[in-house]
């Protein structure tokens, strides 16, 4: 079992004070600069990473995937988000969809949601038998062992929200525009499960946080802290130098050579703003 269980505890009691938008925003910056010379170091040398975000409805994973992703490219940091199986798929091997969407050479790979959801929204609501689970968490070890050992880097991240937080949150939901398309009905059904979804959680800790692919645990009460502290770590377990590169100058732009503007009329969009 990972080395550092203990460490990973799910109660977090005592709270740091929310983290102010000025701060996080210049500590963001510092960040993606390093992201990015990840990205580089990644693109170069042929790297393959695998990052896969777990957690209760409202920790704040879509947050914290835009904001580790937004300074970089989307053809090297790839966002994975399944819809529900086809029933094609459910007559599949469970984590074979999964598969096709693993890394290659030079490729980072994050999973919004992962193979994971058999031990936790598909348990809690029945959408699978206890028998089906046993076997994922006796089985997902050794997957993910072979995916170690075809030489990607396997980092597993768990948001942990508190029950007033995941409130707070899931309210804001419903009373934003913005935010209303992420409260599902799976979500309305789910959230009544809390310690339904604690023993099932505390379930596949037990089973799956191995040496190869040990569980990390971040609070995510405030989000602007998680993004930042999950940031910094996913950094630290990468092992990265900065790409020397020369120096970029913007080249002289050329004459127009006769060149006119076209006396046709383009259709123009209003301007509102």
């Amino acid at each position: 079992m990972a080395k550092d269980k203990k460490k990973a505890s799910t109660d977090y009691s005592v709270e740091n004070p929310k983290l102010k938008n000025k701060e996080y925003l210049d500590q963001l910056r510092r960040l993606h600069v390093e992201v990015v010379k990840l990205q580089e170091w990644v693109r170069a040398k042929g790297i393959k990473v695998c990052i896969v975000f777990e957690g209760r409805d409202g920790a704040g994973k879509g947050g914290t995937i835009k904001a580790l992703t937004e300074r970089v490219s989307p053809r090297i940091f790839r966002v994975v988000a399944l819809a529900a199986p086809t029933d094609r798929e459910k007559s599949q091997m469970y984590v074979q969809r999964y598969l096709p969407h693993l890394p290659a050479a030079g490729e980072v790979v994050i999973f919004d949601r992962s193979w994971y959801n058999r031990a936790g929204v598909e348990r809690v609501m029945g959408f699978c038998t206890e028998e089906q689970v046993a076997g994922f968490l006796k089985t997902v070890p050794n997957v993910e062992r072979a995916i170690v050992d075809s030489g990607v880097i396997l980092l597993k991240y768990w948001l942990e929200v508190s029950p007033d937080e995941q409130t707070r949150r899931l309210e804001a939901r419903i009373k934003d525009g913005r935010k209303i398309w992420k409260l599902t009905p799976m979500d309305l059904k789910s959230y009544s499960r809390w310690y339904d979804y604690s023993r099932a959680r505390d379930d596949m800790f037990k089973a799956t946080d191995t040496d190869h692919g040990p569980w990390l645990v971040a609070n995510s009460n405030d989000k602007r802290r998680a993004r930042l502290n999950i940031i910094s770590d996913l950094l630290s377990r990468i092992p990265y130098k900065e790409v020397p590169s020369e120096e970029v100058v913007l080249p002289k732009r050329q004459k127009p050579g006769g060149y006119r503007e076209p006396d046709y009329q383009l259709k123009r969009i209003p301007e509102k703003f």
